[in-house]
């Protein structure tokens, strides 16, 4: 017996040294392949790293936006209450223009008083003896009979009348009653 063990052993030990010649080529190929992991994973990590930065600049942009977002209602708002006081007020300048142009083509109430250049907008007074063609005052004839005197006294005090063209609010004198 002790033959045959002899022989069945003496395989076992170069047996053992090719699987441990294997199992360190093994280890060996494991090392090179991990260390080519793990520079992937440096690489990964640097690029997770920047998508980390753009994340947080994009929270930051998104906080921006957000409160450029209601800066800008806020303005909006103002102005539409800015253009709405401002068109109230316009209206109402609009309102007080329109009564001006409404006054300036209506006739003066009462007769306007003669001047060198024209027509004055105040109405013209009669002082003593002093008579303001009104509308209806056609002629001389017609304030002379008025007043009680003759059409000749009357055009005698006012010698630079034209009496065919009287107009309303011019002064004439008046001559004193006999």
């Amino acid at each position: 017996m002790d033959t045959i063990s002899r022989e069945n052993n003496s395989m076992l030990p170069v047996g053992g040294i090719i699987v441990g010649v294997i199992a360190l080529l093994l280890g060996g190929y494991s090392a090179i392949t991990l260390s080519k992991v793990n520079k992937r994973l440096d690489l990964h990590d640097e690029k997770i790293a920047k998508i980390d930065g753009v994340e947080s600049q994009v929270t930051t942009a998104a906080a921006a936006s957000e409160k450029t977002g209601k800066d800008l209602s806020a303005l909006r708002t103002s102005t539409q209450d800015a253009f709405n006081q401002v068109g109230g007020e316009l209206g109402n300048l609009r309102a007080s223009i329109t009564k001006l142009e409404e006054a300036t083509k209506k006739p003066a109430v009462g007769p306007l008083k003669a001047t060198k250049g024209g027509v004055s907008a105040e109405p013209a007074v009669a002082g003593p003896g002093e008579y303001v063609v009104k509308v209806g005052d056609s002629s001389g004839a017609k304030i002379a009979r008025d007043h009680g005197v003759t059409l000749k006294d009357l055009q005698d005090v006012n010698p630079g009348v034209t009496w065919t063209h009287l107009k309303v609010g011019d002064k004439i004198k008046l001559p004193l009653k006999k």
